[in-house]
């Protein structure tokens, strides 16, 4: 058995780590953190986990955390990792991150979007961007991995086939993002409170959201040359999901779409995590809540020339502790669907 332990564990994403990994067959949680609650019971605090786990909370010290766990999952907020994950890191520990601290590889790019000197730009050409479906071999023999952002997941998998494939000119790429209020953390804030949410669907960070410099770094890699969006973030009046629009120009308008459908298809056989759902089918949100899947639609628009391409994921599973957990099992050998093979949960 491996032992974990869980940084963050009582905020939304390490939460979801904790009830994905009660399911795995060779992992022990042995230590969970969290400064607001360190001393109590997580069955006290969230008595969903009566009778599965009922670990205290401990204050989080990194040398702590090293006697006790073989590996470990930061669940920090961001700018919080840079300082946790390299005593990790030096105790010889294997680390997923899943904030943002690791996941840019340029330290001004990130003092842009972050406001904040990095502490450890050491460690940035190092970490590894935890998207098993593009990296899966640099992830195998990885120390650190940046899990990557809930939106980005949505985004870089939609779009890598048509980038690798030279389909689609990058010049002119807009993506429309919505996602669950999940998205923004377990935190106290005016603009999530219920009565602001409820009955409301609003645009936010418009031209300005920190996920756009990851989504840019990660697909310009898959078309080998600087690609930038347009990207639009909106907040739902749901728990969870992401659904992302994106619209792009193609190269050849000669292209028809079963020449796309296979691009899709070829690029991502055998892949247990992304769902290619057919020429003209639209994913929906609701049909994968609580799994580790993203599902891909396409269809092209003869009016104006668009591919309009459609993809979900939970944007607290495949968009955040479920890829975290599918990037453990890569790291450690394991067979990369263990703990993950659940479908959606639907109504």
């Amino acid at each position: 058995m491996v032992k974990v332990g869980i940084l963050g564990a009582s905020g939304y994403t390490g939460l979801e780590l904790i009830r994905i990994l009660l399911n795995h067959p060779h992992i022990k949680i042995a230590v969970i953190t969290s400064e607001k609650y360190s001393g109590a019971k997580i069955s006290d605090v969230f008595p969903s986990f009566k009778g599965h786990l009922d670990l205290k909370y401990e204050a989080l010290s990194p040398e702590e955390v090293s006697k006790k766990c073989d590996f470990v999952f930061s669940a920090l907020p961001h700018k919080a990792s840079m300082s946790v994950v390299p005593p990790l890191l030096k105790a010889g520990k294997k680390v997923v991150d899943l904030s943002a601290d690791f996941r840019l590889k340029s330290p001004a790019t990130y003092k842009d979007w972050y406001k904040e000197e990095h502490k450890t730009p050491e460690l940035l050409n190092s970490a590894v961007y935890g998207i098993p479906e593009l990296k899966r071999e640099r992830i195998k023999s990885a120390n650190l991995v940046a899990n990557p952002g809930c939106y980005p997941t949505s985004v870089i998998l939609a779009l890598a086939p048509l980038l690798k494939e030279n389909i689609i000119d990058t010049d002119s790429i807009i993506v429309d993002s919505k996602s669950g209020v999940t998205g923004a953390g377990r935190k106290v804030e005016e603009a999530l409170l219920f009565a602001e949410c409820n009955d409301n669907f609003k645009a936010y960070n418009i031209a300005s959201h920190r996920h756009t410099p990851e989504m840019e770094q990660e697909i310009s890699e898959v078309a080998k040359k600087a690609v930038k969006i347009t990207f639009t973030p909106h907040l739902l009046p749901v728990n969870r999901g992401i659904l992302s629009t994106i619209y792009c120009s193609p190269l050849n308008k000669n292209l028809a779409s079963e020449d796309i459908l296979k691009i899709y298809e070829d690029f991502y056989k055998g892949e247990r995590f992304v769902r290619i759902l057919g020429i003209g089918k639209s994913p929906q949100t609701h049909y994968l809540l609580g799994s580790n899947y993203c599902d891909i639609g396409f269809q092209i628009d003869k009016r104006t020339g668009k591919i309009i391409i459609v993809s979900a994921i939970d944007n607290l599973v495949k968009g955040a502790s479920g890829q975290a957990v599918q990037n453990m099992n890569i790291m450690l050998g394991f067979k990369e669907d263990t703990a993950l093979e659940g479908v959606g949960i639907f109504p």
